[in-house]
Parts: structure tokens; sequence; C-alpha cells
């Protein structure tokens, strides 16, 4: 998978994991990271499904409607890289941070629904449930932050309350930031999710 790697200081262990929205690339997430944890190593990698000129990391039916199939094999597909990435790059593969936005939230959700000790947290930024009536892996401790807007139309409040009643059902702690917006990122959820990183990551 196309992707950019920034190697971290020494001394810290942890690798931040961009994924972005759709119609993003690798580089839209960069100074989310660099505020995030400066010091971290970087993982930014581009979606490998191409929705009219859009890249994206999965397929989809229609607005809001996952093709599972097609969204279990790119979830399979992304966690292969990780793996083969951490040993081509050398960082701590049990250190992965994911932090996704949009499309990039739903496919780092689905990481957690899929697989267990896949990452050591996650920051997902106006994910949905990306998939239901599966038995989700044990998460017993893992940190997740959701950032969700009141008025997102893409990503409902319910949808928000789904996800983390289904990963607190896992075991994970669960925080969420809400804030009186839409679908877009702001400059709270940022300093929310930096808050949250140095709480639990550092």
């Amino acid at each position: 998978m196309k992707h950019i790697f920034k190697q971290g200081k020494s001394g810290n262990e942890n690798t931040i994991f961009l994924l972005h929205g759709t119609g993003g690339n690798e580089h839209d997430l960069l100074p989310l990271a660099e505020m995030i944890d400066e010091e971290a190593a970087v993982l930014s990698v581009r979606g490998n499904v191409d929705e009219n000129g859009m890249n994206r990391f999965f397929r989809r039916l229609a607005e809001g409607i996952f093709d599972e199939e097609d969204l279990i094999f790119r979830t399979k597909e992304l966690k292969n890289f990780v793996d083969a990435a951490a040993e081509e790059h050398r960082f701590d593969r049990k250190r992965v941070i994911a932090v996704g936005y949009s499309n990039g939230a739903n496919i780092a959700g689905s990481l957690l629904f899929h697989y267990e000790n896949v990452l050591k947290g996650a920051v997902l930024l106006h994910p949905m449930v990306p998939r239901r009536g599966i038995a989700l892996p044990e998460l017993t401790g893992l940190p997740v932050f959701i950032g969700a807007g009141v008025n997102d139309p893409i990503c409902p409040p319910e949808e928000t309350e789904d996800l983390m009643k289904l990963l607190h059902g896992a075991g994970a702690e669960v925080e969420v930031c809400w804030g009186n917006h839409g679908h877009q990122l702001t400059q709270m959820e940022m300093e929310q999710a930096k808050a949250w990183y140095i709480k639990y990551m550092k």
C-alpha cells in the first residue's frame, strides 16, 4: 500500500497510524500526528480503493451502506500491511495507535472488530459502526477515543452511541468527545484527542 513512514525520536516507541477520509491521501493527517505527538513514528497510508477518483479504504454500496465483503477483505489487507511495515521499518508492532477520520476511522474500527491485539489504542474521528451482528474480539482495557458531532449528517449521534456500546461490551475503555458541529474535524476534537493520548498512550 502507498504510504509514508517517518521515524520517531529515540526513546519514543509509539507509531501513529494515520488513516484518511474519503477523497484524502497519505499527506492529509500528517499535521494531526505532529500535534498529537511530534516525537512518535508515523505510518500514514493511502486507501487502495478508487471511488470515482476518490481514495477510500473499502467499497460502499451507497452513502452509509458498506460493502461488507470488501470491508472484511480490506481490513485483513490493512492488518497484513501493518504487520509487514513493522518488519520493514522496524517499529514496535505492539505500540501502534490508529488515528482515523471518517472512512479511515471506519477501517480502524473494523480492525478492532475483527482482530485481537491489533492496536495499542485508537482515535476514531467521526466513525460509524463498521459491522453489526458479529462477536467482537477481547478488547479489555483497550483505550479508544471517539470524536463526534451532534449535528453530523453522515454519522448521526445514534451511530456513535451504538459504536460506544459495542466497544464497551467487548471491554474497551471508550472516551467520547461531543461537539456542536457536523462531520468536519474541529480544533476542540484535536485538543481532546491529544489530552487522551497523553493520558493513555504515553
